[in-house]
């Protein structure tokens, strides 16, 4: 248990050190160089899980399998961090520029607001005079109909007075008729005796 704690300080202590010798990664300037820079990072984290992989499938075929398992877990640490501080500036470079493009939107955004409000404004004013347009067509459209109803009900009611009136008259004909049938017959009979 000790040689471990052992073996896990002196990985700690040289990848310290290793990583004070190694200059710093380069920062992106641009998102296609961080997208760039992290695919390389993600690629050296494959290879060093492949090459891990590789030299514990080794390891165990040695004799000193720990001293062998411990250099290969060296060697994987060191491959990880060394991937880690390739893809920190760019995840970082990322952040920023999404972070940016966040505010850029929303600065947008808010100075886009007055226009949209006047345009919302000017769709609702639209609305309401097509509204207003299309209750004035109702109402026109029911006093049209009310109108002809109502030329319609004189019609008809000068139509049933007219045929009445006919009627009346037919009857007063009628009645005219039979009074001088019936005079002309009285006639006859007292002049036909008479005869």
């Amino acid at each position: 248990m000790r040689g471990c704690r052992v073996l896990a300080v002196s990985v700690w202590m040289s990848c310290a050190a290793w990583a004070e010798s190694t200059p710093p990664p380069e920062v992106p300037q641009t998102l296609e160089q961080a997208s760039a820079q992290r695919e390389r990072a993600k690629a050296m984290r494959a290879e060093a899980e492949r090459q891990q992989k590789e030299a514990q499938d080794r390891c165990y075929s040695k004799f000193l399998v720990n001293d062998c398992l411990a250099a290969a877990k060296k060697r994987y640490t060191e491959a990880i961090v060394e991937a880690r501080r390739l893809d920190q500036p760019a995840r970082d470079f990322e952040r920023e520029a999404k972070r940016q493009e966040l505010a850029a939107k929303e600065g947008q955004h808010a100075a886009d607001l007055p226009l949209r409000e006047g345009q919302q404004k000017e769709r609702a004013e639209i609305y309401r005079a097509d509204e207003a347009a299309k209750a004035a067509a109702r109402e026109q459209k029911l006093a049209d109909k009310a109108r002809k109803a109502e030329e319609g009900r004189r019609k008809a009611v000068a139509e049933q007075a007219s045929r009445q009136a006919k009627l009346d008259k037919r009857a007063k004909q009628d009645a005219e008729r039979s009074a001088k049938k019936t005079a002309d017959e009285q006639r006859k009979a007292a002049a036909g005796p008479a005869g």
